[in-house]
């Protein structure tokens, strides 16, 4: 049925919906004592700390967890969705970002929203809003936001445009001509929806605008320029008409309300280029920032950058939580943001004081023409960073001894001084933690009776340089160089899975569905609308020719540098420096060339700033199988912990596990295989005094197993 084109189908009683969507009028006041309890906002509530008051799965019969209920979507392509739960009913999306909603007690289908678009971006979650007498599920599908019915999934006409509002308007220029998808989803306030969205990380780029929209209507009630304009704060950051051509510093992660204060906490990424600021030289406020607004206005409240001038892709990656804490015997309101240097930040979260140090401390100048650095970067003094930070001969794999070798030959050719080393264009350097973190978009959770936070972290690093941008050749190779090699690498040889290597793609996949993907992106990939059909047909043609070749290679061979005037080119035009691309570094078998672990859980006591425990995350089945065990893996997806003691996460890509760990030790439990990798956060809930643990399965990391979509809920017997 997943498969039909309608806008909508309807099963069971809509009356049974409609009482159930509309049962909690307040999201946050579901309380234990009644027998459904509601996750009804992605992260559990309000304080984004991912925290279930429930208690009937604990620590004592949590090995008793059974399969409940199993939903296939019968679609591929993987799911990072975090559903939510109202009433009796389940909302999630499906691969293609179809809206569906089940009966949260069986799995069963109640109805399907299919918008027509075919999605073909990362999508972790719906809102929902309520006043008492009406409700509204807000659904993003690329890049429209979707107000339904949550009793059918019908669009509400009055909302936007026929029901919908399309997210490239109101930013600059041409609204056909941008980039925005909405991969994780707003915020509500009172009668707003608050949303950031996902933007391309080369140029051109719309700006990173944060923008509340009114809930009833779809009307823009506000903008928070995150570039800002002349006589905005922080324009002097920038150089004076980087308003007009720079883009990104943009939400992407999602953001967490004070219900109480009215204050909205909003983190950004980097502005592009993510690897060359040559067009944007100062410390570009409020790229990497963590923001804290009025929630009703817009208006800025405090700040802080966590990367002056980022030319490392350290953008704030998940959600902050809300936690009060105990320092010097006083209880403090906090905001806990964790970082892809596998730092934890908190703050105040009326003044946006810190409540640990924070030091600025000196990095070295960027050796690469018209590029200026920032001279100093901050750094908490605690807690200790949950990842490391540095890699060494003594850190690199032993897993053979061939392993090590491999991996120390090619370290012997890199750059490798820890954190916010410029990349130069004669070596590469060693990014670690790598550019999916540490910490990542899964974020983090919080037991607000312990004020314990909890991260998983990947413990990867990568490889980065750059090389000198070449201005000949072919359209296709001009348009190559500018929107697809920072990630494909110059020569197309990709960083697999992740970045797939698209030699001799042009002969394997057919025009129509390159052209497509281009335009519209697809997982990882943002949408490029602004390729037109010449430089398509260009870029087609060099896709087909078997070798993909478009410069100069300076990161790979010595070449002298010239400053020169064209360094920068803020008019949007190619700046004289790009990224060679994304590459891990791994051993020759394909594992991490690092030593273990490769990825861990934390549990940090963020009163005292000391690690309650840290333990291994993750495992290589194959190499289980021959007795390396507890490896640790990359993970995405997050954790949620209860008042039950437990710590409840899937995440590992390769040994597609769900476990349950006790979150005062950090002991495993329970766990069990899935039938996809959980690269999404759990939710749990209470139907008819039975609690459930949800995941969305769907792969899609593991270029060795299959990707699919299928939703699975665990109950006791």
């Amino acid at each position: 049925m997943l498969g039909l084109p309608a806008a909508f189908l309807i099963a069971c009683s809509v009356a049974a919906v409609i009482n159930a969507a509309t049962k909690s009028a307040d999201p946050d006041k579901t309380g234990i004592g009644s027998k459904t309890v509601d996750w009804p906002i992605y992260g559990g509530q309000s304080a984004n700390d991912h925290y279930s008051s429930l208690t009937q799965i604990n620590r004592r019969n949590v090995s008793k967890l059974r399969v409940a209920w199993t939903f296939d979507t019968h679609e591929t392509g993987g799911m990072q969705t975090s559903p939510l739960i109202v009433g009796r009913t389940m909302y999630g999306y499906t691969p293609t970002q179809k809206v569906i909603a089940l009966d949260a007690a069986s799995g069963k289908l109640l109805w399907t929203f299919d918008s027509g678009i075919k999605g073909t971006q990362p999508v972790r979650g719906l809102t929902f809003w309520s006043d008492g007498r009406e409700s509204r599920l807000l659904a993003g599908v690329m890049n429209f936001l979707y107000a339904l019915d949550p009793a059918t999934g019908r669009p509400i006409a009055s909302f936007g445009e026929g029901g919908r509002v399309d997210l490239r308007k109101q930013l600059r220029g041409d609204y056909q001509q941008q980039s925005i998808a909405m991969t994780t989803p707003g915020v509500i306030f009172k009668d707003l929806i608050i949303v950031g969205g996902r933007n391309p990380e080369t140029h051109p780029a719309p700006p990173g605008d944060i923008r509340a929209f009114d809930v009833r209507t779809g009307a823009l009630r506000w903008s928070f320029h995150t570039i800002p304009h002349p006589g905005e704060d922080g324009y002097e950051t920038w150089p004076k008409d980087a308003w007009l051509t720079s883009g990104s510093a943009n939400n992407w992660p999602g953001m967490t309300v004070d219900t109480k204060r009215g204050i909205l906490y909003a983190p950004t990424g980097s502005a592009v280029d993510d690897f060359y600021g040559a067009d944007r030289v100062g410390n570009d406020l409020y790229a990497n920032t963590l923001l804290a607004l009025d929630a009703a206005t817009g208006k800025r409240i405090w700040h802080f950058q966590g990367v002056h001038h980022d030319i490392w892709d350290r953008d704030f990656p998940s959600p902050p939580s809300l936690v009060t804490v105990t320092k010097d015997g006083k209880r403090i309101d906090a905001v806990a943001q964790t970082t892809k240097q596998a730092y934890v930040y908190l703050f105040d979260r009326v003044t946006g004081k810190p409540l640990f140090p924070i030091e600025e401390r000196p990095y070295p100048a960027s050796t690469v023409p018209g590029e200026i650095t920032s001279p100093m970067q901050p750094l908490p003094l605690a807690p200790e960073p949950f990842g490391r930070q540095r890699i060494t001969e003594d850190t690199l794999t032993n897993r053979t001894p061939e392993a090590h070798q491999f991996a120390l030959d090619k370290f012997r050719t890199v750059r490798s001084d820890g954190q916010f080393i410029p990349f130069s264009a004669d070596k590469l350097t060693i990014i670690f933690p790598g550019f999916d973190g540490g910490a990542e978009w899964g974020g983090s959770a919080v037991d607000p009776s312990t004020g314990v936070l909890y991260v998983n972290e990947n413990e990867m690093a990568w490889l980065g340089g750059l090389t000198e941008t070449h201005s000949g050749g072919t359209l296709g190779a001009k348009t190559y160089r500018q929107l697809c090699s920072v990630c494909h690498g110059i020569r197309g040889e990709g960083a697999p899975p992740a970045f797939p290597a698209l030699i001799d793609v042009g002969k394997r996949v057919p025009d129509a569905e390159i052209a497509a993907t281009v335009h519209k992106g697809k997982g990882r990939m943002p949408g490029f609308p602004g390729v037109d059909d010449a430089a398509m047909q260009s870029l087609l043609q060099l896709l087909k020719s078997g070798e993909i070749d478009t410069g100069d290679h300076a990161a790979e061979g010595k070449k002298e540098m010239e400053s020169d005037a064209t360094s920068a080119a803020p008019s949007g035009g190619p700046l004289r420096y790009q990224f060679t691309g994304y590459r891990k570094f791994l051993d020759q078998d394909g594992y991490p060339a690092i030593s273990p672990p490769w990825g861990t859980l934390n549990a940090i006591d963020l009163n005292t700033g000391k690690y309650l425990w840290k333990i291994p995350f993750g495992e290589y089945p194959e190499l289980a199988a021959k007795g390396m065990t507890n490896t640790g893996t990359e993970n995405y997806g997050g954790p949620i912990v209860t008042a039950g003691g437990l710590v409840f996460i899937g995440a590992t890509i390769f040994d597609k596990k769900m476990r349950a760990i006790d979150s005062h030790t950090g002991e495993i439990l329970w766990q069990t295989v899935l039938p996809y990798a959980g690269l999404a956060t759990p939710a749990t809930y209470m139907v008819d005094g039975k609690q459930y643990i949800v995941i969305a399965t769907g792969g899609g990391r593991d270029p060795k197993a299959p990707s699919g979509g299928e939703y699975v809920a665990f109950a006791l017997p």
